[in-house]
């Protein structure tokens, strides 16, 4: 890809982000999600791949379905209310089009079809924005919106996504794909507290962000695809794949890693709201997800490759490790265990 052209892209994406996450006008947050979708389209479909070219045309397509009915919405509530807030959703058909409009921005289920499709036929860098910056703007609407919205609807969207999320990625063989239904299910437990302490969301949102690219990060410096690839990755780097064995563990969220500090948060919270019987199930489905993490890690340290007598071993990747790795998987790990320390001295 031209260099100017990657340029304009990456920046008109950062703009896109700023304008919406900091507007409080719906039409500004909507410009700045338009602005968003047409600066993504040419990093999916740079590679000219017919998979590429696919799955831009289905992420522009759903794109464009949830802007127009976000508009919609937003025009819905200025005509009945006459404010344009973003806070100020007042209207209930207001706020079951946006739910409905932020879900597909996002890819909750049901809506969450596009997703896995247009991540498998993107890069690795491309598919890091679509699961991490791209969720962005999205989830602060959601921020934002979070006391006009529907409580029930919401809790029953985050049990689905949890449960798809974990079911789907069973039986993937592809590790973008695997990432996409992680990404499903970690929706879900942002989704589930929006409406009792949406500030769980956004410290979900940001520890999942971290775990995440730590972890396409590690995949595109050992250039993993597939699960069988994933077996090899041991002879190139040996220490970053033990540290991508932990990312992978933190990311399913077991003590003492950073990935479990969310998920006791908001099962706190549930637990403090009476909702026993939801904290139980979506305890219980985040174990689906645990199975899959474990294969994945699993494969990557304890799998032998088959090879034959003259297989030569790569005991070194040609690629050199990004500085960002080394900052995202360390904070994957260590943030929860030295959390009590830093406040301590603080």
């Amino acid at each position: 890809m031209n260099p100017q052209a990657k340029l304009i892209s990456t920046t008109s994406l950062l703009l896109g982000t700023s304008i919406t996450i900091s507007s409080n006008h719906w039409m500004t947050a909507w410009i700045g999600l338009e602005i968003n979708t047409l600066a993504i389209l040419p990093l999916i479909s740079k590679t000219h791949h017919p998979r590429a070219v696919e799955a831009s045309t289905k992420y522009f397509l759903t794109q464009a379905t949830a802007s127009t009915l976000l508009l919609f919405a937003s025009m819905i509530n200025a005509w009945f209310s006459g404010q344009w807030d973003i806070t100020q959703l007042t209207h209930p058909m207001s706020c079951v089009l946006s739910t409905v409009a932020i879900s597909i921005k996002l890819g909750l289920v049901p809506f969450h079809f596009w997703f896995p499709e247009v991540l498998q036929g993107s890069t690795m860098t491309t598919c890091l924005l679509l699961a991490t910056i791209m969720k962005f703007p999205p989830i602060t609407l959601f921020y934002l919106t979070s006391p006009s919205l529907n409580s029930t609807l919401l809790t029953s969207m985050a049990i689905a996504s949890a449960a798809l999320g974990g079911w789907m990625g069973l039986n993937q063989t592809q590790t973008r794909k695997v990432l996409a239904f992680s990404s499903i299910a970690h929706l879900g437990w942002m989704t589930i507290i929006l409406n009792y302490d949406p500030n769980l969301t956004l410290i979900t949102f940001y520890l999942y962000t971290v775990t995440t690219s730590a972890i396409f990060l590690i995949l595109n410096t050992t250039n993993t695809l597939k699960l069988s690839t994933v077996m090899t990755t041991w002879t190139k780097i040996p220490p970053l794949t033990t540290i991508f064995m932990l990312t992978l563990l933190s990311l399913a969220g077991l003590p003492p890693l950073t990935g479990f500090l969310p998920k006791w948060l908001i099962i706190q919270e549930l637990t403090k709201q009476e909702l026993t019987a939801t904290a139980t199930a979506i305890s219980l489905l985040s174990l689906l997800g645990l199975f899959f993490y474990l294969r994945l890690a699993y494969c990557a340290t304890i799998t032998l490759p088959p090879n034959f007598t003259n297989y030569m071993k790569q005991w070194q990747t040609n690629k050199p490790t990004n500085p960002l790795t080394t900052i995202f998987t360390s904070l994957s790990i260590m943030l929860l265990p030295l959390s009590p320390m830093v406040l301590t001295i603080s």
